[in-house]
């Protein structure tokens, strides 16, 4: 297994459900962008939300 994945696993047992949860449907989107050559083309959910929020408090 790869360092990352070991790692990955690691850090899930050891995180709240909740953030285990979100951690993971980020990884799982990062993997269905790679999946279909997107990842360099395409924002995140997560962090288009975040400059959403932003620009919501300005």
């Amino acid at each position: 297994m790869l360092y990352i994945a070991e790692k990955l696993d690691e850090k899930l047992k050891q995180w709240e459900p909740e953030k285990a949860s979100y951690i993971e449907n980020l990884i799982n989107e990062i993997i269905l962008l790679a999946d279909q050559d997107a990842a360099d083309l395409l924002r995140s959910r997560t962090v288009e939300q975040d400059v959403l929020d932003i620009l919501d408090e300005a």
